[in-house]
């Protein structure tokens, strides 16, 4: 991402150089909210399967949820002086990921697929939110706060991906899958057939 300009006014007791680097490391994260946001309506209209509707219902308060906190980050951007930049064209030239690769898929293959957004999303955010502290304790208040909803709905997600000793057992690892694994895809994926056929 090119460097910000010096801003002709910013928040008071910040430098112009700090508030450059602060809407920086946000405009990232802007960045990466806006196409969760997007990942998860995506998800929402293509989940098929047993637990879809369960799915279906669970991820509407978190589409709302990271609409709200891209919300924060675009005004916190523009208080610092900043412009927030979120059409798609700049989305997609500022991410650093790979676009989701599913459609209309069964719940848990879903599931899985987002426990990896999640993690690589939280995972940068956590790093951000380490950089932002070090130039402005507000803007790093609210990465906290949105981080601690963003590893809340993980959890969620990883709830329905489970045994009951804790452990992750569906996780598209792009390994082989298990035998327990394949039947239990399997299984879901002749359930659906016989609805849908």
């Amino acid at each position: 991402m090119a460097t910000t300009p010096p801003f002709k006014t910013t928040v008071p007791g910040l430098e112009s150089d700090e508030s450059g680097r602060a809407v920086e490391i946000m405009q990232e994260r802007l960045s990466t909210l806006i196409d969760l946001h997007l990942t998860l309506k995506h998800i929402h209209w293509n989940v098929i399967g047993m637990n879809f509707i369960a799915v279906h219902r669970m991820l509407d308060p978190q589409v709302d949820a990271v609409r709200a906190m891209t919300d924060e980050l675009a005004e916190r951007i523009a208080t610092m002086g900043g412009e927030p930049l979120g059409t798609p064209g700049s989305v997609v030239r500022i991410r650093s990921w790979d676009d989701y690769e599913l459609n209309r898929e069964p719940a848990v293959r879903h599931l899985s697929a987002l426990d990896s957004v999640y993690s690589g999303v939280i995972e940068d955010h956590r790093a951000a939110t380490k950089k932002i502290g070090e130039i402005d304790p507000v803007t790093e208040d609210l990465f906290i706060g949105q981080l601690r909803q963003l590893e809340l709905f993980q959890w969620f997600i990883r709830a329905h991906l489970k045994d009951s000793s804790g452990d992750v057992v569906f996780r598209d690892s792009g390994a082989p899958e298990s035998d327990d694994v394949k039947a239990a895809r399997e299984r879901t994926s002749a359930l659906t057939n016989s609805t849908h056929g």
